[in-house]
């Protein structure tokens, strides 16, 4: 039984939900965003939008897929209405000897140790923020509206430069343990 399709989710003011044949429409004062109703998960879950909640429910309890989809669909919901109302954001942090990270324009421009700065485009949607420097980190902030791309977006930047265990130089999430490794004995 799914936990978190049994709770109704619950409409925050100043948000609009709306209900099409192939998606549930979401407005809020931070933008607009939707939830896919495929044919075949629209089939296995029904979804009652009414005044201040949106109710779940399988529509066979004893289908494995159906319980599936009510907890996915639930969460799915409920974090678009987050998502218009507050917003989501991940903080990253560069260390190393010269790594720097600007803002120019729509594009975010990374110094990451190579021959060459890496641009990279700024998907629509999304904001980057670079933070002064502080003890030698450099602290970015990506955020947005989309959970998914928020953390799409965070994931592409640490991936030009990983933390090495080493020196413990790279990028890398705020909070992320990085296992340091010890160097060679003489």
């Amino acid at each position: 039984m799914s936990r978190a399709g049994k709770y109704p989710v619950e409409i925050k003011d100043g948000v609009s939900v709306s209900m099409n044949a192939d998606a549930i429409v979401v407005k809020g004062p931070k933008g607009t965003l939707s939830v896919r109703l495929d044919t075949k998960n629209a089939g296995l879950v029904d979804v009652k939008v009414e005044e201040k909640q949106i109710s779940i429910t399988p529509k066979d309890a004893d289908d494995k897929e159906s319980r599936t989809m009510w907890g996915t669909m639930a969460r799915n919901i409920k974090q678009v209405i987050e998502g218009v109302t507050v917003g989501f954001s991940k903080e990253l942090g560069m260390k190393g000897v010269g790594f720097r990270a600007s803002v120019k324009g729509n594009d975010l421009v990374l110094v990451a140790g190579f021959s060459h700065d890496v641009v990279m485009p700024i998907p629509e949607g999304l904001a980057v923020e670079v933070k002064p420097v502080e003890s030698g980190i450099v602290p970015l902030v990506v955020s947005g509206i989309d959970k998914n791309m928020v953390g799409q977006f965070a994931d592409k930047i640490r991936k030009v430069r990983k933390p090495e265990p080493y020196k413990g130089k790279g990028i890398f999430y705020k909070g992320e343990k990085i296992h340091r490794k010890e160097g060679k004995k003489k």
